[in-house]
């Protein structure tokens, strides 16, 4: 069983790529959870989101403690939360950041896989200005996850409420999340 958690504020989209991730992995025939954790809901506030996919079916039903992915959607959840807490050092943590994987080992002290990628910008470039697709695209690509399956999912829960150029959008937006993260991947281990 794989689990997940999302670190983001509240607008910023961790619960509905949560959900969108366990649509993708319940295609897959896997078995999957998706919910959030949050207080008072208001915009900005610290929101949690997770996810469990597995082949066989989930027993367990509480928030996740033990992630083998963490990923942090608002780098400034960095200096105020603690999203490597009980990530494992086989895990990855992903980070929404200009900041380079030595300055983010340094201020989290987390040892494993760190993946740092400027989903702000990928945003930005792409035209949609929220980084939650890029990271959900990074972690298709962590997870090995079949990107093309991803995008079709992707494509169908947005086209249920945007119109079809924001669609395409947003479809940019993860590729190169994808890619980002597929790259920096790559490079830790050549």
């Amino acid at each position: 069983m794989k689990e997940i958690r999302w670190h983001g504020r509240g607008g910023q989209g961790a619960k509905t790529v949560s959900q969108i991730l366990a649509q993708i992995n319940l295609r897959e025939g896997k078995h999957v959870q998706s919910f959030p954790e949050y207080g008072p809901e208001r915009s900005g506030a610290p929101v949690r989101a997770y996810n469990r996919i597995s082949d066989e079916e989930i027993l367990i039903h509480s928030g996740v403690y033990h992630p083998h992915i963490s990923v942090v959607i608002d780098e400034t959840l960095l200096d105020s939360e603690n999203p490597t807490e009980g990530l494992s050092p086989e895990g990855t943590l992903l980070v929404n950041t200009k900041r380079s994987v030595d300055e983010v080992r340094k201020l989290t002290g987390y040892s494993g896989e760190i993946i740092c990628l400027d989903a702000d910008k990928i945003a930005k470039e792409a035209g949609t200005g929220f980084p939650n697709v890029p990271m959900l695209g990074a972690v298709v690509a962590v997870l090995g996850t079949d990107p093309q399956l991803a995008e079709e999912e992707l494509k169908g829960t947005l086209a249920k409420r945007l119109p079809p150029q924001v669609v395409e959008k947003n479809l940019q937006a993860f590729r190169a999340g994808y890619e980002a993260a597929k790259g920096a991947r790559e490079n830790a281990s050549a």
